[in-house]
C-alpha cells in the first residue's frame, strides 16, 4: 500500500486545506481571551502559522469568528474533525470547517520570516536536527552611490555614507539528511546623522541582524520537508534558480561577491 506523504515548505501557508474557519464563538470573553483559548486547543493538533480572531458583522449576533492556519493539511483535517460541534471552552459548541474560499490568498505564499522558519525546522527536524552558521557579513555601503558619481564625473569618488548596507550569507545544515543550503540577505537603512559615530555603531548591529535574518529565511526557502504518514521526515533541496552561493567554496564566494561589488551589480548570487 502506498504511503501518503505531505510536502511542507518554508512559506506562508495559503491552501484551503490548511485553513480552518471557526465560528459560533460567543461574546462572553474578550478577543484576547478567545485567542488564548483557541491557541491552546488547536496547537495540540500541530504547528500553527497563525490565528486571527475577528468580531462578527454588526448585523449578526454578537460574538467572534476565527481563521486558523496550519502548516500541515493533515493537522488541519484532524483539528476540524475533532473540534467541530464540540463544547470546548464555552457553553455552546464551536463550528469548524475547512475553508473553501480565501480572498487575497490565491497567490503563491511568500517566504516565512526567520523566526517562523526556525519554528518549522524545530517542529519537524528537532532542535538538534539542524544548525546554522554565518559564512560572511560584509559592509557594502555606498558602492552604488560611488558608481553613479563615477559615471557622471568620470572620476573616482569615495563612498557616500548616507545609509548603511550589509550583505550576509548564512549556511544551514540538516545533519541527519546530509543536506546543506545557503542563503543571501541584504539589509539597508538610512542614517539620520552620517557623521555621528554612536548612531553608526548602533545602526550597524541592527542592520547586520536584519541581513542575517533575511539570509536565514532565503536558505530555508530552498528546502522541502517530506513528511510521511507515520511522522518520519525527509528533506530535499529544491531551488527554482541556480544558486552559485550553494556551489562555491567560501573563498570563491568571497571573490564573486567582491567582483559584484566592484562592478556595481545587484547582489543576487
Amino acid at each position: 500500500m502506498a504511503t501518503s506523504v505531505e510536502i511542507i515548505e518554508f512559506r506562508v501557508p495559503t491552501e484551503n486545506n490548511k485553513t480552518l474557519f471557526v465560528w459560533n464563538i460567543t461574546a462572553r470573553m474578550s478577543e484576547e481571551e478567545t485567542y488564548i483559548y483557541l491557541m491552546k486547543i488547536f496547537s495540540e493538533f500541530g504547528l500553527l502559522y497563525s490565528i486571527r480572531v475577528c468580531r462578527n458583522a454588526a448585523v449578526a449576533e454578537a460574538g467572534y469568528y476565527a481563521i486558523v492556519k496550519f502548516f500541515s493539511s493533515r493537522d488541519a483535517s484532524r483539528a476540524q474533525i475533532k473540534c467541530d460541534k464540540q463544547v470546548l471552552f464555552q457553553e455552546v459548541p464551536l463550528k469548524v470547517r475547512l475553508c473553501t474560499k480565501q480572498k487575497g490568498y490565491l497567490q503563491l505564499g511568500r517566504g516565512l520570516n526567520s523566526v517562523k522558519c526556525q519554528d518549522v525546522a524545530n517542529h519537524y527536524l528537532g532542535f538538534n536536527g539542524w544548525s546554522k552558521r554565518i559564512v560572511m557579513i560584509q559592509n557594502i555601503s555606498g558602492f552604488e552611490d560611488m558608481e553613479e558619481e563615477d559615471a557622471e564625473k568620470g572620476t573616482e569618488a569615495e563612498p557616500d555614507a548616507k545609509s548603511l548596507k550589509y550583505l550576509s550569507v548564512i549556511e544551514i545544515q540538516l545533519h541527519k539528511h546530509g543536506l546543506c543550503s545557503r542563503g543571501v540577505g541584504v539589509a539597508e537603512e538610512k542614517l539620520q546623522n552620517p557623521n555621528d559615530p554612536l548612531e553608526i555603531a548602533m545602526m550597524t548591529g541592527k542592520i547586520q541582524k536584519f541581513a542575517v535574518q533575511k539570509a536565514l529565511s532565503d536558505a530555508f526557502q530552498k528546502i522541502l520537508l517530506v513528511v510521511l504518514e507515520n511522522g518520519k521526515v525527509a528533506a530535499e533541496y529544491s531551488s527554482v534558480r541556480e544558486d552559485a552561493v550553494d556551489c562555491l567554496s567560501e573563498e570563491e564566494l568571497q571573490g564573486l561577491i567582491q567582483r559584484n561589488i566592484d562592478a556595481g551589480n545587484e547582489y543576487r548570487l
